[in-house]
């Protein structure tokens, strides 16, 4: 598979005084392929959003690359990023698209925004290609008259989806695109979402607390504790198999109908290790993990093979 995003060694570290420093994504490394899903799961604070907003070149990193179709992004300061011709390149889905509309913008004026800046169309051009946005989207055309208080949640993801292919973006970030989404009209968006990449050839990059979505829509995933990649694989291997122990809490806890389908819920115990000036040398996991052993405090577990593109962090997976 062409390989689209390569991320190396990518760290980003952040000053909380003196000169203590806060490990938000210590040397994170994947790959996302052509045509790709990827899903990206961990509790709050992992360093998920961190990680995101790396990739969408909106925070510096610290060290490490970032690579799209072999063009350098990392050496693109996040101020100069905005104005850059590869902006277009990666667009995002943010979690609550209301939140993220512009109030006093309709949502022909949030859709056509991208396009005037970054492709530089206007007038009778640029209204057609919002149409057609629209169109692809399942907006209805009447609804691009509207401000994002007169649509409902649906309505606004959906334009929320527009804006962000408008510039035909090769990779699509979406930030838990339909947490804000009644169950019922999440199917729909997730159906919509998996038609658009089908039709457009682009790569995602999906964040979501909700496993079992991640289990539907994606190719692989990339499991992330305090900053680091514990696991990462196929999605199908890891829902069946999960290697690490952190992977195992966080699929036991999936509910399911099917008893054969159930894996011993794992519980954890312990507190989190603290992301501040963490010792290189300790697993991060360390404390909480049921497998601790005094290797795991004195030597940091580094993802290893373990089978045909499944790696995982852990001296005794």
């Amino acid at each position: 598979m062409h390989v689209l995003l390569d991320i190396d060694t990518l760290a980003k570290r952040f000053p909380v005084g003196g000169k203590r420093l806060l490990h938000a994504v210590d040397d994170v490394s994947f790959t996302i392929g052509r045509g790709e899903t990827v899903g990206l799961v961990g509790e709050s604070g992992c360093g998920k959003s961190t990680l995101v907003r790396l990739i969408n070149r909106l925070l510096d990193p610290t060290s490490g690359g970032i690579r799209l179709n072999g063009t350098d992004l990392a050496g693109l300061s996040a101020r100069h990023f905005a104005g850059n011709a590869n902006r277009a390149r990666i667009q995002m889905v943010f979690q609550d698209a209301g939140d993220s509309l512009n109030p006093r913008f309709t949502a022909a004026d949030a859709i056509a925004d991208p396009v005037r800046r970054l492709k530089k169309l206007s007038g009778a051009k640029l209204q057609r290609r919002v149409e057609a946005l629209a169109d692809m989207t399942g907006l209805p055309r009447e609804l691009l008259s509207r401000f994002p208080h007169q649509l409902s949640g649906g309505q606004k993801a959906r334009v929320g989806i527009a804006r962000a292919i408008a510039v035909e973006p090769e990779l699509l970030i979406l930030d838990e695109p339909t947490a804000a989404l009644d169950v019922s009209v999440q199917v729909v968006i997730l159906k919509l979402l998996e038609q658009l990449k089908q039709e457009l050839g682009m790569s995602y990059l999906f964040v979501s607390h909700d496993l079992n979505v991640v289990r539907l829509l994606c190719d692989r995933v990339l499991v992330m504790y305090l900053g680091k990649i514990v696991e990462q694989g196929p999605a199908g291997e890891i829902f069946a198999d999960p290697k690490h122990p952190y992977t195992r809490a966080l699929i036991s806890a999936i509910p399911q109908a099917d008893p054969e389908k159930r894996i011993g819920r794992l519980r954890l115990g312990g507190e989190p290790r603290s992301p501040i000036d963490p010792d290189p040398k300790v697993c991060r996991f360390y404390g909480r993990c049921p497998k601790g052993e005094p290797q795991c405090a004195s030597e940091m577990p580094l993802l290893r093979s373990v089978g045909p593109a499944r790696q995982v962090a852990c001296h005794f997976a």
